[in-house]
């Protein structure tokens, strides 16, 4: 080991632990009048949030929730969410997110994988839960979460509801410091195959996460998407990656939050007409939902600055959302790493271009943020250059990347072969920095001896005006080992085939953006494309789909 110069700290002098609690207090100290809003229903103050959050704490010390336990949430998108991601951790405790679109029998398995002693259950999943809860292992106690008038508790083994419980409690709590590298939360990613994985964060890693996305959205010129003036609001579930973090960076910062609860359509746009937001992140679909909604038909979104990740960006949808005053940037990030990773960033050279230029620049995976290192792997670990033409796994380092997977040490030591994570998507890198996402590892289209990238068919094929939505997987073909196949969801009143299609990709073969054989020669169209539980297209459902639409040679099918 290197050795360098330490010089012994003053005797007394303060440690200080990278704790959740120091971002809580930023917020007030900034801002404390500025508010924290739920729905048209709640709306109030951050000196109350804080408040709220000591409340909350002594419910759940007097419950006996102690350092080290699992405390996990049942909840859609509220107030009472922020106060968990902050009051739990804050005590010594674990946070557990639970994927409350998972399947019942997954959400069992990952509140008894996760060890959960304590559940807050929002009355809409009560039904859900005292379906499973015979078949818990670990819980003790139960709390109820209702936006309803009648507040009577019948969970089993439950210590009352929250609001009645929070108005009882005392205001103040006196947070401890503990080990940085205490873990603060978890939850459970959404593979398509076997159960879900536990991945887990410490305090030490969200608190540098945050300051890395404050210094990435709040500073960098060309994104600048949220400063202390901006209004929030997430429309990526807070289950799913703390909502990206941005609930913590919002927190630390005072700016005004405002929270959807269940998403829906109609009150989405509702809540950014009336409540003035400016800043919000989700995936494409949620992004697609919300600008085909009623209410959104004749509303200027003018001002209102979007991250999109989970899936990447297209052309069709980064100009349409432009169209209607939105200004989308595309970022990167998984499960695994917090989430972000890159971010969109225009250095002066690109500023220079052209509009093309910008937009293409703006939809690729971005720049590593700060703190990140990226670089591009092949099979065999030797790195690749960064020429923005050579292909392999984008592999990462950064100081909040999950060190692995709760009680399965040997997928964590897959995760982090040869020291780096392993992403399984591939990527390039160019020469100023940027990633681009060419496809998921087990999504590439392997034909004729080449790889194709159904994420660059997918964006070529969403700009045919007819499309509102493709996903694009391999199927098996006996001669070229796999061919490409077009799910197809188009705008009212739109027709398209196979040989139509074809005719709109032509160009983009003589301008040498795709070879001859990367055309689609069967297409299929759909009310609608199958989607995972966190809103990406679910493209192992997909392939079993058409595989048994093939076998019963059904009629919808088109081919050239």
């Amino acid at each position: 080991m290197l050795k360098t110069r330490v010089i012994p700290a003053a005797q007394n002098a303060y440690q200080y632990p990278l704790l959740i609690k120091s971002l809580l207090l930023s917020g007030s100290r900034y801002e404390k009048g500025r508010e924290i809003v739920y729905r048209d229903t709640v709306r109030y103050s951050y000196a109350t949030f804080n408040e709220r959050v000591a409340r909350l704490a002594n419910v759940l010390t007097e419950a006996g929730v102690k350092a080290g336990d699992t405390v996990a949430v049942m909840d859609w998108d509220s107030h009472r969410y922020l106060e968990c991601m902050f009051a739990i951790p804050m005590i010594g405790a674990v946070l557990h997110t639970i994927n409350i679109r998972l399947s019942p029998e997954q959400i069992l398995y990952t509140m008894n994988h996760a060890d959960d002693r304590f559940v807050l259950v929002n009355s809409e999943f009560a039904a859900l839960y005292q379906g499973i809860a015979g078949q818990l292992t670990t819980v003790e106690k139960t709390l109820l979460i209702t936006d309803g008038a009648d507040k009577t508790c019948t969970l089993p083994d439950c210590v009352g509801e929250y609001e009645t419980l929070l108005a009882a409690a005392s205001p103040r709590y006196a947070f401890p410091d503990f080990d940085e590298n205490s873990v603060a939360t978890t939850f459970y990613t959404t593979g398509t195959t076997g159960n879900p994985k536990g991945v887990y964060f410490t305090h030490r890693q969200l608190v540098l996460h945050t300051l890395a996305m404050a210094a990435t959205i709040g500073s960098l010129d060309s994104i600048r998407l949220m400063g202390t003036d901006d209004v929030y609001m997430p429309i990526t579930p807070m289950f799913h990656v703390h909502a990206w973090g941005v609930p913590y960076v919002a927190t630390m910062l005072g700016v005004k939050q405002v929270y959807p609860g269940r998403y829906e359509p109609e009150l989405l746009c509702k809540l950014i007409r009336e409540e003035k937001v400016t800043f919000s992140h989700c995936v494409p679909t949620i992004l697609q939902m919300m600008l085909n909604a009623a209410s959104a038909k004749d509303h200027d979104f003018g001002g209102l600055k979007i991250i999109i990740g989970g899936s990447a960006l297209n052309h069709a949808l980064y100009d349409a959302a432009k169209a209607r005053g939105i200004q989308l940037t595309a970022a990167y990030g998984m499960s695994e790493t917090c989430p972000l990773i890159s971010c969109g960033y225009l250095n002066e050279e690109l500023c220079a271009g052209s509009e093309d230029e910008r937009t293409t620049y703006r939809i690729k995976a971005g720049v590593p943020v700060p703190l990140v290192e990226a670089a591009i792997m092949d099979e065999h670990g030797r790195f690749h250059p960064a020429d923005g033409e050579s292909q392999g796994e984008l592999v990462l380092r950064a100081p909040w990347l999950t060190q692995g997977y709760f009680r399965e040490p040997e997928k964590g030591e897959e995760l982090w072969a040869g020291g780096w994570m392993h992403t399984g998507d591939v990527a390039t890198l160019d020469g100023m920095g940027f990633i681009d996402i060419r496809d998921r590892i087990k999504d590439v289209i392997k034909t004729g001896g080449e790889w194709l990238s159904s994420l660059e068919l997918e964006d070529l094929i969403s700009r045919h005006p007819s499309v509102r939505e493709v996903a694009v997987v391999g199927v098996p073909d006996p001669q070229w080992g796999e061919r490409p196949f077009a799910l197809l969801v188009l705008r009212d009143g739109q027709a398209l085939d196979a040989k139509a299609l074809r005719e709109h990709l032509k160009p983009f073969v003589e301008q040498g953006h795709i070879n001859k054989w990367a055309i689609p020669s069967q297409i299929a169209v759909v009310t609608e494309v199958p989607k995972t539980s966190v809103g990406k297209l679910d493209k192992k459902r997909i392939r079993v789909d058409i595989a048994q639409w093939q076998e019963a040679g059904s009629a919808f099918l088109s081919t050239v």
